[in-house]
């Protein structure tokens, strides 16, 4: 019976959500999460494991479709000064997060948590306002570098906290890079067999295709990459963000193919992501002072540390309206703060207390800034104009 509540309700969530987004003029993310929260209060979502693998798909899937932003032939930055920046950006983010670690002896799990990058709701961002912003085509570059560098940061934690720094850690920690060097020579040995064979690209995705042969290869492309982080007991988001790389670098020919599986995943298995999130949230944790307390500072630690990066490494180049937008769209790890959270807590690295802060700053962080962006970005663009 509850399967069969569990799948009622989610339907209609995934229905509702957008008219009430539209309705609420609240993002189509924030509204889903919200949904999740309140149908979990009043016991209509349980957590069992169809709705558990169903969500987990889902957010592999939006993962794939992060990974298929980026065109690795035509990916980088197009000055050297915007490099330069880069490198600032992130020696500033991970040197004010070493600096709180150290001046305020926090757990391991801050040190990795406060300079996490997560693409999910940024990549809702990107459904609503489009690439074409300044803003966010940067802050999805970033994103994308941030994303990598966080998932070798789970890794490395995951590994540290199960096994303890020894030899099962550092094997891990060596399957992870062999991977890395594995794939980058994959993609290079790809290029050479394209470039000798082309007509092997219209062969596996082929211009007119009656039996969407482009859509089958890219989900067993994911799922295969995804089985392979599994058997390497690595990150399986890994997988699927590579997966994406790959179809975006070498089948540019497939111009409707992103479009069509955005369509399928932002309609149906992402929503199920972020309401299931929603989901998972005790909402008496909100009224708990010491809870609130620290999940403010979490929250306040992720936002000031982007906040006072980006000014100093894109201030110049975005402009301060920019440059604002660009640090609060990059400072939503919602997925991997959560990750982070049950990781510590599972290690007892953390005390139940700040597994919730951590669940409350990554979620109401979220909502909060998902909903500032909309509001700054309206309040910008009229100013432009007028």
């Amino acid at each position: 019976m509850s399967n069969t509540i569990v799948i009622i309700t989610l339907s209609l969530l995934v229905m509702l959500s957008p008219f009430l987004s539209r309705v609420s003029r609240m993002p189509v993310v924030v509204v889903e999460i919200l949904l999740g929260s309140l149908a979990g209060y009043f016991g209509l979502l349980v957590e069992n494991e169809l709705f558990k693998i169903i969500a987990k798909v889902g957010f592999l899937y939006l993962m794939f479709l992060a990974g298929m932003e980026v065109n690795l032939k035509a990916f980088g930055f197009e000055k050297s000064s915007l490099l330069r920046r880069t490198v600032i950006y992130f020696a500033m983010l991970y040197g004010c997060s070493l600096a709180l670690f150290y001046y305020l002896d926090l757990s391991a799990v801050y040190l990795v948590a406060f300079p996490i990058f997560s693409l999910g709701m940024l990549m809702a961002l990107v459904k609503e306002y489009g690439k074409n912003e300044p803003w966010l085509a940067l802050a999805l570059n970033i994103g994308i570098i941030g994303e990598l560098v966080s998932i070798m940061a789970l890794t490395i934690l995951s590994g540290g906290l199960e096994y303890g720094f020894n030899r099962e850690f550092a094997f891990v920690l060596g399957g992870l890079f062999t991977f890395l060097i594995g794939f980058v020579l994959f993609f290079r040995g790809i290029r050479i067999l394209f470039w000798w064979y082309p007509t092997l690209k219209t062969l596996i995705m082929p211009h007119e295709d009656s039996k969407d042969q482009d859509v089958r290869f890219s989900m067993a492309l994911m799922f295969i990459m995804v089985a392979v982080m599994l058997y390497l007991k690595i990150d399986v988001v890994l997988g699927a963000f590579l997966a994406g790389m790959f179809i975006a670098t070498y089948f540019k020919h497939k111009t409707e193919l992103p479009e069509k599986l955005s369509s399928f995943g932002f309609g149906f298995l992402v929503p199920i992501f972020f309401i299931h999130v929603g989901s998972t949230l005790s909402l008496e944790a909100f009224v708990d002072p010491k809870i609130l307390e620290l999940a403010l500072f979490i929250a306040t630690a992720i936002i000031g540390i982007r906040l006072i990066s980006s000014l100093v490494a894109y201030g110049g180049y975005l402009g301060l309206k920019n440059t604002v937008l660009f640090s609060l769209s990059d400072s939503m790890p919602l997925t991997f703060l959560v990750a982070i959270a049950t990781l510590g807590y599972q290690a007892n690295a953390i005390t139940h207390d700040e597994y919730y802060a951590f669940i409350v700053a990554s979620m109401g962080s979220g909502i909060f800034l998902m909903i500032l962006i909309k509001i700054l970005y309206t309040f910008f663009k009229k100013g432009e104009t007028t």
